[in-house]
This record gives C-alpha cells, structure tokens and sequence, in this order.
C-alpha cells in the first residue's frame, strides 16, 4: 500500500513538473521542424583543412554517464531533462567499438593505443601493437606504433597534453609511450627482466620520446624524482616519494633536451604557473596543479605560445573525482561532477574557436557498468530515490545502480535500506548487484562528437581506431595527405596560436 501511495505521488508529482509550453503539441512539431532545418544545412559539409585539432576525452564517459551528466548539468542551472550538454550541439555524431584486441570488456591502455595511435591493441599495452605480450618486454621491439600527437608535431604543429590524471597514466600515455605494461610508470615499478630487456619506463618515455611537447600539465611527479627524494609538497608523506631507481632527476631531464635559446619553465603549484612571464615560455611542464577540466581556456593572439595557461589557472573549478576514478569507486556524484566540469571545457573551447579551421572531437575510450532507472518521474534528482520500493524485498533503491563494485552491502542478512543513508553525500557509493573492490568498465559502444572541418567523417558505427586517422586527414597530417595540396596544406594556426594538437584527457 505504501509503494502504491508513493508511486500515485510521483506521477502527481511528474505532471505538474511538465512545462505547460510542453503540452502543446505544436511546440514539439516547431521544434521537429527547426531540427530538421539545421539538418538540411549539414548537407554543405565543411570540407576546410583543419588548422587545429582538439581531442576531449572524458575517461570512462559512457552514453549512461553521458545522459546522466546532461540531467545534472540542467539541474544545477534550474532545468533538467531538456537540456542541453554542450557536447550534444555538435552536429555529427557516431558510435565507437571499444573492445581491445584480446578482450571483450576493454582497458584504458588499449583503447588510448586505439584513439591515439589509429591501431588496436592488447589490454594493458600501450603504444604497440597487438604483437606485443603484455608484461614481455622481449615482444616489444619493432611493434612500437605512433600517436596522432608525433604526427602533427612532425607536421610543424605545437601540441599540448592536459589531463586530470598522471600524465604517466595509461590514458595520455599512449600519445608518446610504447610499453608492455601501463603501469610501469617508472624503472622502480618494472621488473628485473624488463629493464635488462632495454624497456623504459613511461616517465622516461615523456621526457625522450618526444622531447618537444610544448604543454605538458597533469600529475604524478613521484614517478620523475630518485627514489626516497623527498615530495617539494608533501616532503612527511612517503607515499609521495621519489620512485625512480636510476637516481634521474627527469625534470632536469626535460629542461636539457629543450633546444637552445628555447625557454623551458617547470612548475609544481598555482602559484609558480601565474606568476610565469608567459609571453617568454616555450615549453611548460605543470605537475601536480589542481587544474580541472573546465579549466580549458584558449588564449588570444596577444597572449602568445604560453598564454593558455593563465587563463588554464584562474577559472574555478575542482580537479578530484575524475569520470573514470569516479566510477571505479562507485561514487557516481564524483563522476557526474566531473563529466559536467569536462562538458565546461568544451563550452568554453567552443566559443573560441572557429568551425571554419578547428575540428573538435569529444569520445570517451570506454564506457562503465553504470546505470540509472527506475520509473523515476520528470524531474527526480539524478542523485534521488526511485519513486517505487523493490517488490521483491520491500525497500526503497537510488536511481542510480552499478552492476557491480564497492557498494554492495548486505545489512543483518538483507540488501542495505538506502533510505538510512545519505545517498546524496559526495562520497556515496552506489549499490550494485554484484561485490568488488572496484567497479569494472562497460564493453558497450562509446558516443562520438565532432565539429569542424571533416566532421562528417564520423558518422555511423566505427572502430575506435579510426578516430585518429579522420582527424589526420582533416588536418592533412600524418600518412593520409593525398588529397591535400599546395593551397590547402595547414598553416599556422590562428585561433590557437599555441597549439596545432590539444589533448584533453579527463
């Protein structure tokens, strides 16, 4: 009787939350027809080069995650289901296949080698093909692939990696790296056949692979530093030490491979990043600044190579949670959050730049067993209570579900009763079906958006490889330039005139 009284209440509940305008059938049949205008207009496709590149990547943002974020974003501004992510106005759209070449369910490194490097993968490898073995180092040589990143560099382009994450983690890696093993992220985390073997670690590899990134800004400097030095941050907490094993100092290492002349600057907190003289910066490495997503400003003409970078540091925002940390801990308001902050950035990239001579990207390399449901009425809280209790054990559940992870929790024998909980707190996780330390990645196809010139070559249901390769040859960069010629061949870029390639990995 009392799930009945509840439910009756939502759908009382769900009908005067319909905006009157949404009654009138000729305000949908306006809007049908104003979409199928715009559609119409897509049929004069921009066939430009592309002058710039810029690939978003929300780590874990599956379609679910996408969706939910979207009723949150509406939420936090007094709307809801109709409205509208920013990544949802871009006016092509596909599907990408995520699964790695030697699993159903893929991982983070094989899908980076896949959107990065334009080839299929192993789960766990990075930057080689699928003839490498993870964990053997004696498989590698000679299966090395190369990144969308050193081919516009070898093309002229200035790039740039951003991530909320280790700029050594298995995501932003794949750009510069070839290893067996994500996760040696330096020599101290590798074993003994391995650096007998030649591999090197990852950090190595950011340093010497591609010495002329000119914006680097992530985290995970322990992995740069002598084992047991001592955090510039947090020099009481051993788990910030110095990892490396080799006694290298790799920042010292960056700024020496840097040409002469050239101006090389690292910094390690906000404050060191305002207080640069940016017009006079060549390459910046930023590690460890709480720098989120929404941060992503494109500077002017007149700020210069560098100039990104203030406008990077003043925008509000938080850099935890993380979409893809989020997930794995169950706790679903950290991810939305975060796909919400990432749906910022591509506002704000949006606004400043053109359609005309910059192709924006925005996927996800995998997506998570992550759900919301229920029957929950027109404007429920993406965070709330279905409006029904469990007819099968009689008590109330969250909308939001996993399938599996942290938050399975059994109380006196029976499922936990939610409703003694405070289900909205940022750190509360999710109930699942079934207990793991951490929720696991979805195997289901991830959304493409594209916007700018050669957009329209995502369309439909692709391998996640392709991505890399439509993008190179909008820019006519990489191996695909035959139908480029004298006239239409990449100049400097004039919006960004910092960067030819953006990364942008959340």
């Amino acid at each position: 009787m009392k799930a009945l009284f509840i439910l009756l209440l939502a759908q009382l509940c769900s009908a005067s939350l319909v905006p009157e305008r949404e009654k009138d059938p000729e305000y949908w049949r306006r809007q049908a027809q104003e979409t199928l205008r715009n559609a119409l207009r897509l049929q004069r496709l921009n066939q430009n080069v592309a002058k710039n590149l810029i690939l978003f990547l929300g780590d874990g943002m599956g379609v679910s995650t996408v969706t939910a974020a979207r009723i949150l974003k509406g939420q936090l501004h007094g709307q809801g289901e109709e409205s509208l992510l920013e990544m949802d106005k871009f006016p092509f759209v596909a599907l990408a296949k995520t699964y790695n070449t030697n699993a159903q369910v893929p991982d983070s490194a094989g899908t980076a080698t896949a959107y990065l490097c334009g080839v299929k993968a192993n789960e766990g490898t990075l930057g080689v093909s699928a003839g490498v073995t993870r964990d053997r180092c004696n498989t590698t040589k000679g299966q090395e692939v190369t990144s969308i990143l050193r081919w516009a560099k070898e093309a002229g382009k200035a790039v740039g990696i951003v991530t909320t994450t280790r700029v050594t983690h298995a995501t932003p890696s794949a750009a510069y790296a070839h290893s067996a093993n994500r996760d040696w992220y330096s020599d101290g985390e590798m074993p003994p056949d391995a650096l007998e073997g030649g591999c090197k670690d990852i950090a190595r590899q950011l340093v010497e692979n591609i010495p002329e990134i000119e914006v680097i800004l992530g985290g995970g400097r322990k992995y740069m530093y002598p084992k047991n030095v001592s955090d510039v941050e947090y020099p009481h907490e051993e788990k910030q030490r110095g990892t490396r094993l080799d006694g290298r100092n790799l920042v010292q290492a960056w700024r020496e491979a840097k040409p002469r002349g050239k101006v090389a600057e690292y910094v390690w907190h906000r404050r060191g990043l305002l207080a640069l003289n940016l017009s006079r910066v060549d390459f910046l490495l930023g590690d460890e600044i709480p720098i989120p997503t929404g941060m992503w400003n494109p500077a002017g003409q007149e700020e210069g190579r560098a100039g990104i970078v203030r406008l990077l540091s003043n925008l509000p925002g938080s850099s935890g949670g993380r979409i893809d940390h989020g997930h794995h801990e169950g706790k679903a308001k950290q991810a939305l959050h975060e796909a919400v902050e990432l749906d910022r950035a591509i506002g704000l990239a949006t606004r400043l730049t053109s359609t005309q001579d910059t192709l924006s990207v925005v996927t996800a390399d995998h997506s998570h067993v992550f759900t919301f449901g229920g029957y929950t009425p027109r404007g429920n809280p993406i965070f709330g209570l279905a409006p029904m209790q469990s007819d099968v054990d009689r008590k109330p559940f969250t909308s939001i579900l996993y399938g599996n992870g942290p938050g399975y929790k059994i109380v006196a024998g029976e499922r936990e009763n939610v409703s003694a909980v405070d289900f909205a707190h940022a750190d509360y996780q999710a109930q699942s079906a079934v207990p793991l330390r951490q929720e696991t990645h979805g195997g289901e196809d991830v959304a493409v958006f594209a916007r700018g010139p050669m957009a329209h070559l995502l369309h439909g249901v692709h391998e996640q490889n392709y991505i890399p390769h439509a993008m190179a040859y909008a820019a006519c960069i990489g191996s695909n330039r035959g139908h480029c010629n004298a006239a239409a061949r990449p100049a400097t870029p004039l919006l960004l005139p910092f960067l030819g390639l953006l990364l942008l990995l959340c």
